[in-house]
């Protein structure tokens, strides 16, 4: 997996860390292999706090930053202005952060937003907590008010730093401008290994305007933070044990394993043991769907054979996934019969949620490696694994509740429809991001996600807004890559004026928006659980046409198209992609009554799982 960390910043990291171990563990902090720094360290540059910024972030390989100027920050963009980092003005800093977070998820890349101070550095809160939530590699880089001033509420004060405290892996004020490059360095080296995460520096203007030496690289200074990257053997032993013994067992995949590049090989430990696999809604993409062990998506509105695969698991193998709500439904009633082996890199989500009876600290792309060698271990010595059982049951429960839906009865467009021939017609190799809500699980079941770094979406904030800056940020990243970005018409209204920036800076994203004129999701649960009493989710895009996305999409300087039949969908969706020298916005009319099946209701037990309005699957006697 590509990583930012420059030449330069790998020595330092390495020297600043236990040598026997660096030797051992350079691959493991996921950097780059890199030669050995010059001996002779060039003399230091006089420039500003700003000067040093903008070197720091040269030095550190950044090609790109999103955000807007402001007073605090502003003596940042006058060095930047000569700079080889590239800057993209966006229209809201919200925009700005979601931009970096999906240019990170799109390379593995660190993603960067700059903003200034007060509520320039508030509206990154947003995309902050986003970020942290997905553990998506992310520094946010933030003016404050001059030192002074700091306590004394100036204009455009706000404690950036406090408020952030809960939702970033770390986060500085830098209170000396001679301190610039060793935060950067370190902020990158934080957001970047272990658990990914965001990290926000925050820098006083007067700060950013003093005159300091520049001298690169730095000496790193972090204490005690050392990721346990390799897992313990006896551990991955017990596991493989398990493994080797397990009648109904589960590979229970999470987004870790994209993080650490460890799709490859958790295909292998697939393969080997016959195991099936489940990938969550941030692990799309790390096992292919098309695979014959893949039963789908797990949770809330994932597949009947996921759903009671786990429910019904005597082991569930948990590799970098959290045991989120979403998964486990009501949490006393998820699996009582299954063993837990649960592998993460953060030791806090271990026993978390769902107690572990073997829990393995660690990288997934070391455990699993591990794991490989460990279960090869015991079949050599005849403890092979016979699922024949277990597979037929799996393979029945797939037969009898495929993924599917019912074309709406009043002869409207189906939104499954609509994304499953997107899908289609765009391939496995493009980017999908979605926004959240109906459109978000629609495209998660009826897009086939063969590669890692493809599908893209806010699965544990679930911000609405996220999709369209997010797919100008993967565009930027993956230049020749194919990006569409999927969202309701809610969510399109939260973050469009990002498309401005699209136009203006040369970024053909594709934008298909999902219009059913309501919040889909929120009326939904208003169909099911509120007697049918729509309260303030009708839109007004369906009734009224306002706004008009295609004439919205050409006065931000796309191009805007229109589709309300099926029999036109082929066809506008193929228009869209001939053009790649503007962004595209497609207004998909859709049906308003669409659902999202299956569902397991928010607080019940996955064995309450509906496969339709109100109706339960239904199993014999001698099903699992």
């Amino acid at each position: 997996m590509t990583r930012p960390t420059p030449e330069t910043l790998a020595h330092s990291v390495r020297r600043a860390r236990n040598a026997a171990d660096a030797a051992g563990d350079a691959d493991q902090t996921r950097a780059a292999a890199t030669p050995a720094a010059p001996a002779v360290r060039p003399a230091p540059a006089q420039v500003s706090g700003a000067g040093s910024l903008v070197r720091s972030l040269e030095a550190l390989d950044v090609d790109v930053v999103f955000g807007i100027p402001g007073g605090a920050i502003l003596p940042a963009y006058d060095p930047l202005y000569d700079s080889t980092v590239r800057h993209i003005l966006v229209r809201h800093e919200q925009g700005a952060g979601h931009a970096a977070t999906g240019y990170a998820q799109a390379t593995g890349r660190v993603g960067v937003c700059i903003a200034t101070s007060g509520p320039g550095a508030t509206n990154l809160v947003t995309p902050i907590a986003d970020a942290y939530m997905d553990s998506v590699p992310l520094v946010a880089i933030t003016g404050q008010v001059a030192r002074p001033a700091i306590g004394t509420d100036a204009f455009q004060e706000a404690d950036i730093q406090g408020i952030t405290l809960p939702i970033t892996k770390h986060n500085f004020l830098v209170q000396d401008a001679s301190e610039i490059p060793r935060v950067l360095a370190e902020a990158f080296h934080l957001a970047s290994t272990g658990r990914p995460g965001p990290v926000l520096v925050d820098i006083p203007k007067d700060v950013l305007q003093a005159p300091t030496t520049f001298a690169w690289p730095p000496t790193l200074d972090l204490p005690g933070y050392r990721p346990t990257l390799h897992p313990h053997g006896k551990q991955i032993r017990e596991a493989a044990r398990l493994m080797s013994g397990a009648r109904r067992p589960v590979l229970y995949v999470g987004g870790g394993v994209l993080k650490a590049g460890a799709t490859e090989g958790l295909r292998r430990l697939a393969e080997l043991t016959g195991i099936p696999v489940v990938t969550t809604l941030m692990a799309l993409g790390a096992f292919p769907d098309s695979h014959r062990q893949h039963l789908g998506m797990p949770g809330m509105h994932g597949t009947v054979a996921a759903v009671y695969g786990l429910q019904k698991a005597d082991l569930i193998v948990a590799l970098g996934a959290r045991f989120d709500d979403r998964v486990t439904g009501k949490l006393d009633s998820f699996a009582p019969d299954a063993t837990v082996v649960h592998a993460d890199i953060d030791p806090a989500e271990i026993g978390k949620n769902r107690h572990a009876d073997v829990p393995i600290v660690g990288d997934a792309r070391h455990v699993i490696d591990e794991l490989l060698a460990a279960v090869t271990a015991e079949q050599a010595a005849g403890r092979g694994i016979d699922l024949a059982d277990w597979w037929a049951q799996l393979d029945d429960l797939r037969e009898r509740y495929p993924l599917g839906y019912e074309e709406p009865a009043d002869g409207t467009l189906s939104p499954q429809y609509v994304i499953k021939r997107l899908g289609e017609i765009a391939g496995s190799d493009a980017i999908y991001v979605a926004g959240v809500g109906q459109h978000q699980m629609w495209a998660s079941q009826f897009i086939s996600y063969e590669k890692p770094q493809t599908w893209l979406n806010s699965g544990g904030l679930g911000t609405m807004g996220y999709a369209v800056p997010a797919a100008m940020g993967a565009k930027v990243g993956k230049p020749d890559t194919v990006v569409w970005a999927i969202d309701g018409d809610g969510c399109f209204q939260m973050t469009n004026q990002e498309l401005a920036t699209c136009a203006l800076e040369g970024i053909p994203v594709k934008i298909a928006v999902i219009n059913n004129g309501n919040l889909g999701m929120v009326r939904q649960w208003q169909t099911l659980f509120y007697g049918e009493r729509y309260s303030n989710t009708d839109l007004g895009t369906h009734k009224h046409r306002i706004p008009d996305f295609v004439k919205l999409a050409e006065a931000l300087g796309c191009v805007g198209l229109r589709c309300e039949t099926a029999e036109d969908v082929d066809r506008t969706i193929e228009a869209a992609m001939s053009i790649n020298d503007a962004p595209v916005v497609i207004d998909f009319v859709v049906g308003k009554d669409a659902m999202v099946w299956p569902m397991v209701a928010a607080g019940t037990s996955n064995d309450e799982i509906m496969f339709a309005r109100g109706v339960r699957p239904a199993f014999d006697e001698d099903d699992i």
